[in-house]
């Protein structure tokens, strides 16, 4: 570690142990996406539920995040600047801690905190952590084990996503098996909602939308993403009728080369919209790959077709995966005129069946009452701590 760099780790070490010694407030929830790049995921839907149902009153609910753009959005709940002077103090001083990643050595948990790893798929098909080892750097794998050992609760979308975690979490402790706050959204039929998302974008709503959401590659290559948007467009014209529009949305890590993708004005990047679970709730059709988000769609029963003309060296040089792709519902295609047939042959019934099935193989916890039941942990976590303090002060 060089120079300034340095000099910031010490100087952050220390702020950590300075703010521990302060008194941890037993109604405080500190919460943060992806190191604070985005106000999104499951920590998003858990501080909705929150506002949404004035639980602020109980709550004094705090976001770290990057970017002061983002932090001017949210009216209900405080920000602060992630690694400012305040961030650590309301990391250090919250009852609860909740994220979707893993938490670095800037996190020191106190023993009367309380740590939610949410994760950030409700099942995946690339494999993860231990499981995933041999892709995985020293560095991350080190930093993967110290964050299981300070975690409290894990959530889980599925019984088969509590077997992945016990086997290849390094994490011996409580899952909770209710669901993914971030779909929770799915199970709601809100028109308002989609109509001020479809706004927002800038789209005609009087059109169908198709989200092409693939996965990033280690090498950040965006040869593999070729779709002939205007012939799959003419496709879904003729299979379901209606005019269609397409949103790309690729990783974060494409952001500056997601434009060289779009061609006509008929599709529109949405790389930089920080709520994919947003654009699932608008889509009408998903076109992925390997991305976890085909499982948080599966619950909407909309269609959904994997786009894989890299098939064999994605397997062999990336990720291994954990279903067989002929063991998933979705569609899946290895070429455009291969995708361009399978959505003319598409049979709605026997895909909505082949669904179904799947969920319950994989014994889908999701119902939309993730947040809901995650509150109730929460508050029964804070406020037992304020009657047992009360207690011994009497």
């Amino acid at each position: 570690m060089k120079g300034k760099a340095r000099v910031k780790e010490i100087i952050s070490i220390l702020l950590i142990y300075i703010f521990n010694c302060f008194p941890v407030k037993n109604n405080k929830i500190f919460l943060f996406s992806y190191y604070g790049s985005q106000y999104g995921c499951n920590p998003k839907s858990i501080s909705e539920y929150i506002t949404q149902h004035d639980l602020e009153k109980k709550y004094d609910v705090v976001w770290a995040l990057n970017d002061s753009q983002q932090s001017k959005q949210l009216r209900r709940v405080r920000t602060v600047k992630t690694m400012s002077l305040r961030y650590f103090y309301e990391l250090c001083t919250s009852k609860i801690v909740i994220t979707n990643f893993r938490t670095t050595s800037h996190y020191v948990k106190r023993k009367n905190q309380y740590y939610i790893q949410t994760w950030h798929s409700s099942l995946r098909l690339k494999q993860i952590e231990k499981d995933a080892e041999n892709s995985l750097s020293k560095q991350y794998i080190k930093m993967a084990k110290k964050d299981s050992q300070k975690c409290d609760l894990l959530l889980s979308g599925c019984k088969y996503s509590t077997r992945i975690f016990k086997r290849s979490f390094w994490y011996t402790g409580e899952i909770f098996e209710y669901g993914t706050p971030r779909n929770d959204v799915l199970f709601k039929n809100n028109k308002q909602r989609k109509d001020e998302i479809i706004k927002n974008l800038g789209l005609n709503p009087s059109k169908n939308i198709i989200l092409y959401a693939p996965t990033f590659r280690k090498n950040n290559s965006i040869g593999v993403y070729d779709l002939d948007f205007k012939k799959i467009k003419e496709k879904l014209n003729k299979k379901f009728g209606g005019e269609w529009v397409f949103l790309v949305k690729l990783h974060p890590h494409l952001l500056d080369m997601s434009n060289q993708l779009i061609h006509d004005n008929q599709v529109k990047d949405v790389t930089s919209y920080d709520d994919i679970q947003e654009l699932l709730l608008i889509a009408d059709v998903l076109i992925s790959d390997y991305s976890s988000l085909i499982f948080d769609f599966s619950l909407t029963g909309r269609p959904c077709f994997l786009y894989v003309p890299d098939f064999k060296e994605y397997t062999s040089s990336e990720r291994q995966l954990y279903f067989e792709l002929s063991e998933l519902p979705f569609i899946t295609a290895t070429s455009n005129v291969d995708l361009e047939g399978k959505i003319i042959e598409f049979d709605e019934k026997k895909y909505k069946s082949n669904v179904n099935e799947f969920l319950d193989g994989i014994g889908s916890f999701e119902e939309g009452l993730a947040c809901k039941k995650l509150m109730e942990r929460i508050a029964a976590i804070c406020f037992e701590q304020q009657r047992s303090e009360m207690n011994e002060a009497i």
